[in-house]
């Protein structure tokens, strides 16, 4: 006769070695996907740091004299901005972790960051505030203040000669805000994703819609809290938590078996 805990034992170890396979197989996909991601809109991200003569980058494209930059093609022909809200309803945070070309800069610094915060505590409790605080400011630039150009984008060539020339006539506002976000960058050196996870007005803004997601990287109820998700995860977090963007590295992480991808409540 059969050992039926022999046998519920190999099926679970099993189901292990599956979950693991598709999770390091989710993982290579979304690093090609930052990849190509990093080509097709990195450009435009590196420009609304350094080049950009707006406070707030990325949303008044229409309107930029940089004509050098890309990002018009995505913000007025290809309805960059609308296809976001689209993107945030089936898959929540996964621009974050899937797309953002930041997003890929701030894990490779994280890597070498000595500090993951990977467990609970007082800054951790802060995050999700600190990210509303800076989507709140964005806001308030881009909308109450008439999103102000506080840089003068000239043009020169070259890359790096423009933007050294920008930071010469640019002003105060525009220097402090560029200085901050770079500080800020570069701090990921020292805390592992500190921008995306402490400080990305995007970020925020898709912390607050994610809960809408039809499909997401979440628990079930054999989760039993071992946190070993948690530290695996770049955004040190765990499914459906603060921070969560849906990339998918825990999904082999798990000895339950307790985190699946796709709809809650649709699988067991």
């Amino acid at each position: 006769m059969p050992d039926t805990a022999n046998t519920a034992e190999f099926s679970m170890a099993k189901t292990r070695e599956k979950s693991k396979a598709r999770g390091k197989a989710l993982t290579l996909w979304r690093r090609l996907t930052q990849v190509a991601m990093l080509a097709v809109i990195g450009q435009w991200s590196f420009y609304g740091i350094f080049r950009c003569p707006f406070i707030v980058p990325f949303v008044s494209c229409q309107n930029c004299p940089v004509i050098t930059c890309h990002g018009r093609l995505f913000t007025m022909f290809w309805g960059f901005w609308l296809a976001m809200p689209l993107l945030v309803l089936l898959f929540g945070r996964a621009f974050c972790g899937w797309a953002c070309p930041g997003g890929l800069v701030n894990q490779l610094l994280g890597k070498l960051a000595p500090r993951k915060l990977r467990s609970p505590g007082f800054l951790s409790r802060l995050t999700p505030y600190l990210m509303y605080l800076a989507l709140a400011a964005a806001i308030y630039v881009w909308w109450g203040m008439g999103q102000p150009r506080e840089a003068i984008p000239i043009r020169v060539g070259d890359f790096f000669a423009s933007v050294g020339l920008t930071f010469e006539h640019a002003n105060l506002f525009w220097l402090v805000r560029t200085v901050t976000v770079l500080a800020l960058v570069a701090a990921s050196l020292l805390v592992a994703n500190l921008w995306c996870r402490f400080a990305c007005p995007t970020g925020g803004a898709l912390e607050l819609l994610k809960r809408f997601a039809i499909f997401k990287v979440y628990k079930t109820d054999k989760c039993n809290d071992c946190d070993k998700c948690l530290q695996v995860c770049e955004m040190a977090t765990r499914p459906q938590e603060t921070n969560c963007t849906n990339c998918g590295d825990c999904l082999g992480s798990c000895p339950q078996n307790a985190i699946k991808l796709g709809r809650p409540g649709k699988q067991g």
